[in-house]
């Protein structure tokens, strides 16, 4: 039983069926496996919540659902620091070239033309390659300076 499952006893049983759903297909390693369960849960249970969490990530970027989930995973094991210089990364690099693309073109669909028919590069999950996942996660180039946090002017926890 996973850690969310088991900590939510004071929750109502639909609930704890519902968590225990999305933890079984959130456990999953790549966002493909995810999807994946997702169908099949969807199919089987012939519930909205997860039909509709289905669509939602049929509609999202590729590479964004991609880089999302590496950014939770690793997350998981960071200080308060590392979380956020990962973020602000992940920012920079996300609306600068190569990659600003995704970021243009989910406000033309969303804000400039309202279509909702943003048009994704790469367009699916198969064509996003490991290097464009690490790439936001890449160190800032000479131009941009990395996040420094004043971490010795903190006060002490006592």
């Amino acid at each position: 039983m996973s850690y969310f499952v088991g900590s939510s006893a004071h929750l109502c049983p639909l609930c704890y069926f519902r968590l225990a759903v999305i933890d079984k297909c959130f456990s999953h390693e790549t966002v493909e496996e995810i999807v994946d369960a997702l169908e099949s849960e969807a199919a089987q249970l012939n519930e909205e919540w997860c039909s509709l969490a289905l669509k939602r990530l049929k509609e999202a970027s590729p590479l964004a659902l991609k880089v999302s989930l590496r950014s939770i995973r690793e997350g998981r094991y960071q200080t308060l620091d590392e979380c956020l210089v990962r973020e602000y990364r992940m920012s920079i690099n996300g609306i600068s070239k190569p990659f600003y693309h995704d970021f243009c073109e989910g406000v033309r669909a969303r804000l400039v033309d309202k279509d909702l028919a943003p048009k994704w590069d790469p367009p699916a999950l198969e064509f996003v390659s490991e290097d464009m996942v690490d790439s936001y996660f890449a160190p800032l180039g000479e131009f941009e300076p990395e996040l420094k946090l004043p971490t010795e002017q903190r006060e002490a926890f006592i």
